[in-house]
């Protein structure tokens, strides 16, 4: 076997976009939140948008990313960040507005407020990073928990007959006239990875566009919360949410292309 020189090799950190100040984090191992703050600043770098974008957070493990990316945020209420970032772009029409939420505070406590904003039609993006559980809180059940999946609230798994069925808001949205683009990625495999980040990329260029709403939920993974060990989380995700939540595009952009948007 020949022997490979990997002296001149670089780690994977070092290839961390500028707009993350620090590779550290104070989240769980095995967190996919990370990954997806990774996307999201990638995205804004290509486009060309961190000096005329501003996102909008609410409260969760991921609103950490305030404190380790180099872009403009505003933090809500919990579940209120779509009837905030409406305000905002209202207020400032010419830049790209976003909310980052995670399944607890957007669908568990703010559902009416993307549902309006989706209906409304408002130019706006808004990110929903799914794990099914309030990994902030501890690990209770929420309302995109699936039919099985443990939570601290129930290590049993969550069953339809005492708890209902998980909300699918992707799946809602997608119908409303006033919306543009929705789609639905991960962050447990490379390939899932890559999709992902084409998904954030055409939502932001929706909005450029002025097509309209734009939605992208993150499906992500949270081994503590689900109570299996590390290096089990992205099988558990993939088993456990994805037959629920199909990875995809729900709806395609109707007209204009990424550069076109770009351009604009």
């Amino acid at each position: 076997m020949t022997d490979i020189d990997l002296s001149g090799a670089r780690k994977v950190a070092s290839f961390a976009p500028d707009l993350l100040q620090s590779t550290e984090h104070h989240l769980c191992a095995g967190c996919g939140h990370p990954v997806a703050w990774r996307l999201l600043v990638e995205v804004l770098a290509e486009l060309e948008l961190v000096d005329r974008s501003i996102g909008v957070v609410g409260h969760g493990c991921y609103t950490q990313i305030i404190t380790t990316a180099d872009v403009e945020f505003l933090q809500c209420l919990h579940g209120r960040a779509p009837a905030v970032a409406t305000g905002v772009k209202r207020m400032l029409p010419d830049h790209a507005i976003y909310t980052i939420q995670g399944d607890g505070d957007m669908v568990s406590e703010g559902l009416a407020e993307v549902l309006h904003a989706a209906a409304r039609g408002e130019s706006i993006t808004c990110l929903m990073l799914n794990n099914g559980v309030f990994g902030d809180t501890g690990g209770q059940m929420t309302a995109t928990t699936t039919v099985g999946q443990r939570t601290k609230t129930d290590l049993g798994g969550r069953t339809a007959a005492e708890y209902g069925h998980p909300i699918d808001v992707p799946e809602i949205v997608a119908s409303f006239p006033g919306v543009a683009y929705v789609a639905r990625g991960a962050v447990d495999k490379p390939n899932a990875v890559a999709r992902t980040r084409r998904y954030l990329r055409e939502a932001f260029a929706s909005q450029l566009a002025g097509e309209g709403f734009s939605l992208v939920e993150v499906l992500t993974m949270c081994p503590t919360g689900w109570a299996v060990p590390t290096d089990q989380g992205a099988q558990y995700q993939r088993d456990q949410m994805n037959p629920t939540f199909p990875i995809g595009e729900l709806r395609p952009r109707r007209s204009s292309t990424v550069e076109a948007a770009q351009d604009a």
